[in-house]
């Protein structure tokens, strides 16, 4: 299953697992980024907001140095809100930490702006402590900027994180490029079906982030996800992993613990029978109102996801 491609709409393949390092351990990134690529990964997901792309470029070369070429890399960072209105420099500045000349993916990070001249480059705050957030913003003028970037070679593909349903009809009422990606919060707990589904229909990849929800979350004690865990003798992690697989989706395992980024390709294929049990524990939550969203952060705007509005 490592090998397993999905096609983008602008005809280029993204594998299907990748390796995450959003709040991974400082100082044990780029042996984390080395040891995927010599494993088995060939997509690696960063962003300027996590602050440590100058490990993942090293993580890279080191790989780069052991033979593996640039083209069988699928890179993949992000524009950060303070930069929302200086895309182009959002992406110099990634590609200088990385020590890369393009990326193959490069995303607008949330749908909002943070004040580009505050008093932090990355977590602007008012005086009064609050994120120093410009609410007259509208998201489209990033996207716009961010078509700007197709054919400079600095990025072959764009896409969106953090998009609900509600953001991307506004942005495709006025886009010239479709976006490639969306990348979401996505698992049983939070399948996110409204916006799925649109980007399916839409020929928009869903990539999912935070599979396995918080760090010993409910997900693990679940009894749907421990049923389809013990039919395929694999732990409950195996078995998040695995779930976007049918659902056509890219998904990011994140870990810098080499037995563990190694556990994490071990993707297995989950059949309609598993499928069915996972649906029906999502059904059961949706209907309940007890969706869990575990990454949401403090910034005062409701993006028009229905599980915050």
């Amino acid at each position: 299953m490592a090998d397993l491609d999905f096609t983008l709409n602008n005809g280029m393949k993204m594998p299907a697992i990748g390796l995450g390092t959003w709040q991974s351990e400082k100082g044990k990134v780029k042996e984390a980024v080395a040891y995927a690529l010599k494993n088995g990964y060939r997509l690696i997901d960063c962003a300027y907001c996590y602050g440590n792309e100058d490990e993942v470029g090293e993580g890279i070369r080191e790989a780069l140095a052991s033979g593996i070429k640039r083209e069988d890399i699928f890179v993949v960072t992000k524009v950060w809100a303070t930069y929302n209105t200086r895309v182009e420099l959002g992406l110099e500045k990634s590609l200088k930490n990385l020590g890369l000349d393009y990326v193959d993916l490069f995303l607008v990070h949330w749908p909002l702006l943070m004040n580009p001249n505050g008093n932090d480059d990355k977590f602007p705050k008012k005086p009064d402590g609050t994120r120093d957030i410009i609410k007259d913003f509208n998201h489209v003028e990033t996207w716009k900027q961010m078509e700007k970037l197709v054919g400079t070679g600095k990025t072959k593909a764009i896409g969106v994180c953090n998009y609900s349903k509600k953001y991307l009809e506004e942005l495709l009422r006025e886009a010239t490029i479709i976006p490639a990606v969306n990348q979401i919060e996505n698992h049983p707990a939070l399948p996110q079906q409204e916006i799925v589904d649109l980007c399916k229909e839409k020929g928009i990849h869903i990539m999912a982030y935070s599979p396995l929800g918080s760090t010993g979350g409910p997900l693990f004690k679940d009894e749907h996800i421990l049923k389809v865990a013990k039919k395929h003798n694999v732990s409950p992690a195996t078995v998040l992993l695995s779930y976007h697989i049918p659902r056509g989706s890219t998904v990011l395992a994140k870990s810098v613990t080499p037995q563990r980024i190694k556990e994490n390709l071990n993707i297995i294929k989950l059949d309609d029978e598993d499928m069915k049990l996972l649906n029906e524990y999502s059904n059961d939550l949706a209907k309940n109102g007890k969706l869990q969203r575990f990454v949401y952060p403090p910034f005062g705007v409701d993006f028009g996801f229905p599980d915050k509005s």
